[in-house]
This record gives C-alpha cells, structure tokens and sequence, in this order.
C-alpha cells in the first residue's frame, strides 16, 4: 500500500492480547475501586473491549443515534483494533477520542456493551470482558465484536440511512 496522506503504511502488527499479559502489575480489579475520572493511561486502555463497535460509522435521525454496517476504513476486521492508533486523529478528522465527555454524552453513541459506559452507569463489566477472562478474544468467542459481521467499509459510502442495522448489542 502507497504511504499517502489517505492510506498510510499501517503500523506495526500488534497484538490484541498483549494488551492484557502484563495484567497482575495493574491493581486487582481497578475497575471495582476507582471512578473512571481517577484510572491511570494504562488501566483507561484496559477498559477497551476490542469489540470494533464504536469504529461503526453513525448518524443521527430525529435525535437518536442509529449505527450503520459501516466502519472506519482503517478498522482491522479480524482484532477489532484501529491499524493506526496512535495516528487516528491525525488521518481521521472525525475520529472521536473517547474520554469522560464522549461517554456521557447524550444521545449515546457508544454501544451499550462498552466498558466504560457500562461501569460510568453503574453497571458490572460483563462476563466476556477480557479483564475478567484474562483472554482478549473472549470478546469476540462471545460474538459481542464486529469480528464475522456483515461490515463494509466507509471508503465510497454516501447515504450512510442504507446502512443502518439494529444490532441487539449496539
């Protein structure tokens, strides 16, 4: 693939599991104990399923969010994980950072399964939660990623309205 300003050179291959290998030097179920305003960098990048679902473009219609089957075309498929994270705002102008005001902001536009509006809710994490399974693919064994969902890529998309899905975990 040409480097340009559209398509750069992805990053390096990365892992999804090795997110998790250092876990025992993050305290014991963190989550459980701090507000997600007092969570370090490296315990803020836990919370992050992998499930791809916040990469799915959106649109809003009379006040309501409603997904679409289109996702970001640097969105790698098979690990749910962005290809250039590090340099998603500088290639993606629209790319939101999800930090305490995307969380709370109203209408939702993360999926009710994400982590970090789940425990900003009060809710538990879920039981497939890599942090509770110690497995970063357990998100997707438990079909709660875009991983083998009818997805297509944004690139040429122009009436996102044809894409909408209702998707039981969006």
């Amino acid at each position: 693939m040409a480097n340009n300003k559209d398509y750069p050179l992805e990053e390096e291959h990365f892992s999804p599991q090795s997110r998790f290998n250092n876990q025992q030097l993050i305290a014991t179920r963190f989550w459980e104990k701090k507000k997600l305003e007092d969570m370090s960098k490296e315990e803020w990048e836990l919370l992050c399923d992998g499930c791809g679902k916040c990469c799915l473009n959106k649109i809003e219609i009379k006040g309501k969010i409603k997904f679409t089957n289109t996702r970001c075309r640097f969105l790698d498929c098979q690990n749910c994980l962005c290809k250039i994270y590090e340099h998603r705002f500088e290639k993606v102008s629209d790319c939101r950072d999800i930090d305490l005001a995307a969380i709370r902001e109203k209408p939702r536009w993360l999926p009710k399964t994400c982590a970090y509006w789940l425990l900003d809710n009060g809710h538990p994490l879920p039981d497939w939660h890599p942090l509770l399974t110690g497995r970063a693919d357990s998100v997707h064994e438990a079909r709660m990623s875009i991983r083998n969902r009818n997805t297509v890529s944004e690139t040429g998309i122009e009436d996102y309205e044809n894409y909408i899905i209702d998707w039981q975990d969006l």
